[in-house]
């Protein structure tokens, strides 16, 4: 048997490390989220907009969070040992 006949160990499954679409939107999203609504908070308070910028960080930070609780974590089925 050559090695190309072996079967993979991870046929069928995905790898933790593999880029899929879901987890390059993951990363996007958590980019945007955190560094976006940084910058924005930055130039809006060297515009002399501290109170908006903050307005900004707040509701996109938290807007980013939602959207990862409701994307990625909510869907999850974790649950304990069945009893037998």
């Amino acid at each position: 048997m050559s090695h190309d006949e072996t079967a993979d160990e991870n046929d069928g499954e995905t790898s933790l490390f593999a880029l899929s679409r879901d987890k390059l939107l993951l990363v996007l999203i958590i980019f945007v989220g955190v560094a976006g609504t940084g910058l924005a908070r930055r130039f809006l308070g060297e515009f002399g907009y501290n109170n908006v910028g903050r307005i900004v960080f707040i509701l996109g930070y938290g807007g980013m969070i939602f959207i990862v609780w409701y994307g990625w974590i909510r869907p999850m089925d974790i649950t304990g040992p069945q009893s037998r």
